[in-house]
């Protein structure tokens, strides 16, 4: 037999040791705190619009050999840097330095980074309130700020 309290009346004391012991478990702790949302640079929104610092590269994990173009943002909302990932083919060209870019999550495994990409969990996906697959597709015109 287990050294759990039986029996009539017992609904209180089982109902506060479950309360307390609960606590003892790191996803539950996350998810009560709401620690997800206070860590997230955008606050646990999909989408934030940033400016564009400037336009770098990094180098894809192993075993891969690229440079992975990405751009440094910094929030409008909080003014938080981070590093977004710049996706499709010649799309850092469509990109300039002070321009209104929007990013989301890139999708990675727990909202982490994904694939071969270091530590990089965001991605362009409008520029000046522009699609980015629109304008790599030359289905519109980059507009002029």
């Amino acid at each position: 037999m287990g050294n759990k309290s039986r029996g009539l009346m017992t609904g209180k004391k089982l109902k506060m040791r479950r309360k307390a012991h609960r606590w003892l478990s790191n996803k539950f702790k996350r998810r009560a705190l709401n620690l997800k949302a206070k860590s997230d640079p955008l606050r646990g929104v999909p989408q934030a619009k940033a400016i564009v610092l400037e336009k770098s590269q990094v180098e894809a994990k192993q075993p891969n050999s690229a440079m992975r173009k990405i751009v440094k943002v910094q929030l409008i909302k909080n003014g938080k840097k981070v590093a977004a990932f710049a996706p499709g083919n010649n799309a850092i060209k469509m990109i300039n330095e002070h321009d209104e870019v929007i990013i989301e999550a890139i999708g990675g495994k727990k909202g982490r980074a994904k694939g071969d990409l270091p530590g990089i969990r965001w991605q362009v996906i409008k520029v000046n309130d522009q699609s980015l697959n629109a304008l790599l597709r030359g289905k519109i015109e980059k507009g002029r700020r």
